[in-house]
């Protein structure tokens, strides 16, 4: 009796625990390795040998349902679904404009005044000519490629603040950035060149930001300027000069002489004054990212156009998924400002990320808030890229099933043994492949790599390659783009994807240049954008199969047909007379009857 008792004592196992993981639809890769206390690789080795594709799984895939679940139960973990409620909404947390001012708390500010026009028409010349400094010179090409912003003094004592954009096609969103931050435009169209693509282009960015523009009629000394021609081309845009009725103001200006510089900038302020320009100089700051970029010394710096408000070193900002505490403030020399008002240009240092050119800059009372701000904004993107990956993954599953459907319609009069068979030989050739051999395609592909000095430079060259239409024939892929110097990293990652590294205007160490060189990487540098297109084109053109064309060398037409004896054989041989050219052994035949190819060869 005693010994039954025994074996009963036996049998009561130790209950075991199981780790509880909370679990939600639409769970990321690296989600569900978090709720579980483990990395991403755990996720990875608890869905080998199921039917997930390991080699496209991201750390920010969406798994299907079953799949977190099979990842928990394997893990030795069970699961259980996480209360809806708390994660429902989100209370939104965004920093916003403030309200209209009070008028009587308004004070007078400088005009902002964007210079714009057709590339090489002169814009920062003129620039140069009001602050009676060299950047022409200074910039590569002697093309402008970056938007630059001056506060110039005139004589009279008034202040203006300049935003100099780039003219050549590639910089349009740059050019768009500068008419939504200014109050002015100034369209500098040359002389002896009249109406070209760009200063239509800048035309409509100035309509479409209701901004009032001049008219400057540049090169004014040259022999075959005609500045009336100018102006009528003009009209034909909409843009009607005084002379002819209209409102717009036309000066004839010689930048590089510095003829009628006076005039202009007097029509500026008369214009500014008929807009009463205004702005509250007190309360929180209001501004807008002109251009971004990584100094050396300093970090990310920003160039930025105060709207609202007066910046000082230890303002608090945010713009964009980033913010800054304000270690210090540099005018367009390089000097260190403790102050800034409404339409001054300031370089900003101190963001802990670079903020993209053209966001809203927006002070915030403390670091805290600004953390605050931060992360709503990204739960805010992220829940967006979430929608828009279920509505993804939804027709990829209604997909599917049509396929499988599909597949299996043909097979249905079958018995399921023969079925199986029938889908095994169907797909024996598809699994047999690696999956590194199943990457390898016969697309043709340029992967490239894209760094670029500034947010703007990166951008501009996206938006070229954007508009890149030849992706059947050789397909363009922008594998990492960045701003900064070539790293290591980009090397690496150009080798794992056998592309090339293209820069604009920025450097690679020697070292850098050495590993790039060893790996056989193709390091191309550039400080000018057509260049640096030029080559792309060039690359794209040397991927690409070479045409085949066929040129006829002659022609004959066969008389007699009679056999030759050739060792122990009988060889046909045709007799031919000769029409037209000449024939040549070493070259391909082709044999016609009527208008059929009857044999091809040598």
């Amino acid at each position: 009796m005693k010994h039954k008792k025994d074996q009963k004592t036996q049998k009561v196992k130790p209950k075991v625990y199981k780790q509880e993981v909370e679990i939600r639809q639409g769970m990321t890769a690296a989600a569900l390795a978090e709720a579980m206390n483990k990395d991403f690789d755990h996720v990875l080795e608890a869905l080998l040998n199921t039917s997930v594709d390991l080699d496209s799984l991201e750390k920010d895939t969406v798994l299907e349902e079953r799949w977190i679940k099979e990842v928990v139960t394997r893990s030795g973990m069970k699961f259980r679904w996480a209360k809806l409620s708390t994660s429902r909404e989100q209370p939104n947390k965004d920093a916003c404009r403030r309200p209209p001012a009070d008028p009587n708390l308004l004070v007078p500010r400088p005009p902002v005044v964007t210079i714009m026009g057709h590339v090489d028409h002169g814009k920062t010349t003129l620039l140069d000519s009001l602050r009676k400094s060299q950047i022409v010179s200074s910039e590569a090409g002697g093309i402008t490629q970056h938007i630059g912003a001056f506060l110039v003094q005139l004589p009279t004592g008034e202040k203006i603040t300049f935003l100099d954009t780039p003219g050549h096609a590639a910089f349009s969103s740059m050019r768009a950035r500068g008419a939504n931050a200014t109050d002015i435009v100034i369209l500098v169209v040359a002389a002896d060149d009249g109406v070209m693509n760009q200063t239509v282009e800048s035309i409509e960015h100035a309509r479409r930001a209701k901004v009032p523009m001049i008219v400057a009629v540049n090169k004014c000394d040259k022999p075959q300027a005609d500045p009336q021609r100018v102006k009528q081309e003009l009209l034909a845009h909409d843009v009607v000069c005084e002379e002819f009725g209209g409102d717009v103001q036309a000066i004839h200006i010689s930048a590089l002489k510095g003829d009628n510089l006076l005039a202009l900038a007097e029509a500026t302020v008369a214009l500014a004054e008929v807009l009463e320009l205004k702005a509250e100089a007190t309360g929180p700051v209001e501004g807008l990212v002109i251009e971004s970029r990584t100094d050396k010394g300093k970090g990310p710096v920003t160039t930025a156009i105060v709207q609202r408000g007066t910046l000082k070193r230890g303002c608090v900002l945010v713009a964009g998924k980033s913010w800054a505490k304000v270690r210090f403030l540099f005018d367009e020399n390089g000097c260190a400002v403790r102050e800034a008002g409404p339409s001054t240009a300031v370089e900003v240092v101190g963001w802990k990320e670079l903020p993209s050119a053209g966001e809203t800059i927006l002070e915030v009372e403390s670091e805290q808030r600004a953390r605050e701000v931060v992360e709503w904004r990204s739960h805010d993107e992220e829940q967006q890229k979430l929608q828009e990956e279920m509505i993804a993954i939804e027709q990829k599953q209604k997909l599917h099933l049509e396929e499988y459907r599909r597949e299996r319609e043909g097979l249905s009069h079958l018995s399921w043994r023969q079925r199986k068979v029938a889908l095994y030989r169907a797909n024996k050739t598809r699994f047999a492949t690696r999956p590194s051999e199943r990457m390898q395609s016969d697309q043709l592909s340029l992967p490239v790599i894209i760094k670029g000095d500034v947010d703007g430079s990166v951008e501009a060259i996206l938006n070229i390659l954007d508009s890149y239409d030849a992706q059947q024939q050789c397909e363009l892929e922008v594998v990492h783009f960045g701003i900064g110097d070539i790293s290591e990293n980009d090397v690496n990652m150009a080798e794992m994807f056998g592309g090339s590294i293209y820069g604009f205007n920025v450097a690679a160490s020697r070292g850098i240049e050495q590993l790039a060189a060893r790996k056989g990487i193709p390091l191309r540098l550039h400080s000018v954008i057509y260049k640096l297109v030029d080559q792309l084109k060039e690359e794209l053109s040397s991927k690409l199969p070479p045409l085949v064309s066929e040129n006829i060398t002659g022609e004959a037409s066969v008389v007699a047909m009679f056999d030759v004896t050739v060792g122990k054989k009988k060889v046909p041989v045709a007799g031919c007379r000769v029409q037209k050219g000449q024939l040549d052994r070493r070259f391909r035949f082709r044999l016609i009857r009527g208008r059929d190819t009857v044999w091809e060869g040598e």
